[in-house]
């Protein structure tokens, strides 16, 4: 396969160059085009008020192009401008932190993935319930394997494949579950500090309560030790509501008023 990987924790992040290295060892021709600093918690963001630059990367035997933006901004330069191909299959990973419930709206790893999957191209978000510097590259075989495995043409089109792995080795890891995301979301909460001249500033914390966690899904899987699959679709048309607001009296324009008498 022609495989184009990027991620949120940036070009030099063990869990990229784990993926690379999967990738390459299983013959697929890879293509890396990656944030050069940190983007956790950006979302599907773009960079629209300054240009985009980029830089070649090389380091031993991992080579790619680092882009002064988002991850968003990653695939979209990479698919317009950069790759010399259109890739079969994007992932984006593995990501420092699992990204499973509510964190799927704020991630990078998944809004990358995002934007790939709006072109019709497979793509896969890896992520991996630890933050601390663990060696992730079982799981980057893991996933390659996986990615390997999955029967892409019958994979509905502008579909994310959300893979989570659990904390610790893979060979603890329980099983593979195919589960929904969980519906809970986060508790917001914020610790107010203040800085050596007296002004004021926040540090987000929060948490997501565990009574809210839906049996059977993402969250609550990977935190039991299981290797969670999640299909995610980005189709925000509500037809439920539709179909309600259909049947109400909004009141109209005054044109479209004129236009019934």
């Amino acid at each position: 396969m022609k495989v184009l990987i990027t991620n949120d924790d940036g070009i030099r992040a063990d869990g990229l160059r784990s993926l690379y290295k999967a990738l390459r060892e299983r013959g697929h021709e890879v293509f890396v085009v990656a944030p050069m600093r940190q983007q956790s918690g950006v979302g599907h963001s773009l960079t629209f008020f300054h240009p985009l630059q980029a830089s070649f990367v090389k380091d031993g035997d991992f080579e790619g192009t680092g882009v002064y933006g988002t991850p968003t901004d990653c695939i979209k330069l990479a698919l317009g401008n950069l790759l010399p191909w259109t890739p079969d299959l994007v992932m984006s990973g593995i990501n420092a932190g699992c990204n499973v419930g509510p964190d799927i709206l704020y991630s990078g790893t998944v809004g990358a993935a995002t934007e790939a999957c709006h072109h019709e191209i497979s793509s896969m978000a890896v992520s991996n319930n630890e933050f601390e510097h663990v060696d992730v590259m079982a799981k980057a075989r893991h996933a390659v394997a996986m990615a390997e495995a999955i029967d892409w043409d019958n994979v509905p089109k502008r579909r994310v494949i959300n893979i989570n792995y659990p904390k610790g080795p893979l060979a603890e890891a329980k099983g593979v579950r195919v589960c929904p995301q969980t519906s809970a979301v986060w508790q917001n909460s914020y610790e107010e500090r203040t800085d050596p001249r007296g002004g004021r500033y926040w540090w987000i914390l929060g948490e997501v309560p565990q009574d809210d966690v839906n049996a059977g899904t993402d969250m609550a899987l990977v935190k039991s030790g299981y290797i969670t699959i999640t299909p995610l679709c980005f189709s925000f048309t509500d037809k439920t509501g539709l179909a309600c607001l259909e049947k109400m009296a909004i009141p109209g324009t005054p044109a479209a008023s004129n236009e019934k008498k």
